[in-house]
């Protein structure tokens, strides 16, 4: 039974509860259960929560006094390692927090608290949530689930291996060039970029702030689409509010006619003919439930994937520099070369930098404008699948491209503050996932999910990782 327990969605798991079909403690059991046996050789859970079963208990004496419970009650959950948890170790993967202990939850995590969720964990992140890949001083490197001798992505990689290896149900990553995407796209699981300032970003370290406010942002990570939307109605909304799925909605019959057209840029960074295919059988899903497929080129992606590093990089590199003034020596591998890195490239002049802003507003709002006749768009994730841990350079048909730039799909939406979700849509040769962007219009991240929920039950969504990993 604790086996199928895990692989419950966080929703039907708290539908079980509810019903006292299940108890929180037999959920949260089941869990620790799975932690125990897995993670030594997923490294994807680097803090437990001491009191998770103690809070279970109390959950579930207060389903037995009849108290009215939130969305979430009992339901157990991680948080990526770069979010801020009371009274739980958040270290962002540096020495110079290795022994961090908040004294209050993000605004994020309280929310799902507040919800009744059960917080297990903290998940494994790169230091200072810097590359695609989570392999940090303190805690090392993350394996993907589905191929051990691969990444699971960054910088919410944990998260992606914690939730795909049912060591989780759902939980919380970040995403400032992709690190909720790129780290769900790997392990086959779903995961929404939300636009910013939907979800509140306080409480991240490093912190989403002045300019990075404007692309770094929290969201939620799940195996399937109903939890995603679950997760983002409470971190939204209120805590014990009467809760829709986009399943229940019938999204297909509410987007009937809406407009679809897809980007892939060949030239910046062509895709494997496996990540092509993935791309189609999402549109031939959506076609069958009666969306338009269109052949037009949304405007301005290329340029928004090259202002990615104008924007964001040098703010990010300067930023850490304030860091670890003084305490350099600190620092690990990745961080030191961008600490050398922001010595000979410095912040814009402030004329030059309101130049490149006011052509990201422009290039924003010509999109936006376009999107009202072609509310979404699908795009790769990233050019490749999952690679081997340390790779700075990938193969797609023959070429070789830096890792970057492979996933400059990913980035683009991060500059130009859309709304993006990724899910698996297809896999390999090698039976490894592939998942695929769906992007829409500012602050619409509820038809972002109900075009997600059809694709999903036609493809059939997440695939639990091989039984010759998983024991």
């Amino acid at each position: 039974m604790s086996d199928e327990l895990v692989k419950l969605s966080a929703i039907k798991l708290a539908a079980l509860m509810r019903a006292r079909r299940v108890s929180p403690v037999e959920v949260v059991e089941a869990h620790l259960r799975r932690i125990e046996r897995l993670n030594p050789q997923l490294n994807a859970i680097v803090t437990l929560n001491p009191d998770a079963l103690e809070q279970a208990r109390e959950a579930e004496a207060a389903m037995m006094r009849g108290e009215e419970v939130g969305l979430l009650h009992g339901v157990p959950l991680t948080i990526k390692d770069t979010i801020e948890t009371k009274g739980l170790k958040t270290t962002s993967g540096s020495m110079l927090r290795a022994q961090h202990i908040p004294d209050e939850d993000a605004p994020a995590v309280a929310r799902l608290k507040d919800a009744g969720a059960i917080l297990l964990g903290k998940t494994n992140v790169p230091e200072m949530a810097i590359p695609y890949e989570c392999d940090n001083p303190i805690f090392g490197r993350t394996n993907n689930p589905h191929d051990l001798s691969l990444t699971a992505g960054g910088s919410s990689g944990g998260e992606a291996a914690a939730i795909s290896a049912c060591l989780s149900s759902a939980g919380l990553g970040s995403d400032l060039s992709g690190s909720i995407r790129v780290p769900a796209h790997f392990c086959g699981i779903v995961g929404l970029k939300p636009t910013p300032g939907r979800v509140s970003s306080a409480g991240h370290f490093p912190p989403a702030s002045g300019l990075l406010s404007e692309g770094a942002v929290i969201g939620p990570m799940a195996r399937r689409i109903e939890d995603l939307s679950l997760l983002l109605n409470v971190l939204t909304e209120s805590s014990v509010a009467t809760f829709v799925s986009a399943q229940e909605e019938r999204a297909s019959e509410r987007m009937r006619g809406w407009r679809v057209a897809s980007y892939i840029d060949e030239s910046h960074a062509p895709v494997k003919d496996e990540t092509r295919d993935a791309i189609d059988a999402a549109l031939q899903a959506l076609n069958e439930a009666g969306l338009l497929i269109v052949e037009e080129k949304p405007p301005g992606l290329e340029r928004a994937m090259e202002l990615w590093n104008a924007l964001f990089s040098r703010v990010s590199a300067s930023q850490l520099r304030e860091v670890y003034a003084g305490h350099e020596e600190q620092a690990g591998a990745i961080v030191r070369a961008v600490l050398a890195s922001a010595e000979h490239s410095p912040l814009l002049p402030p004329d030059e930098f309101a130049r490149v802003w006011a052509e990201r507003n422009a290039l924003r709002a010509a999109l936006v404008t376009w999107m009202q006749t072609t509310p979404l768009i699908i795009a790769p994730v990233g050019a490749v699948s999952a690679f081997e841990h340390g790779a700075r350079r990938v193969e797609v048909e023959g070429n070789m491209m830096s890792v970057f730039r492979a996933f400059s799909y990913s980035r683009a939406f991060n500059v130009l503050g859309l709304p993006a979700l990724s899910l698996p849509a297809g896999c390999t040769h090698d039976c490894l996932p592939i998942g695929v962007q769906i992007i829409g219009r500012p602050f619409q991240e509820e038809a972002v999910l109900a075009a997600a929920s059809i694709i999903e039950e036609s493809l059939g969504g997440w695939v639990e990782p091989p039984n010759t990993i998983m024991g």
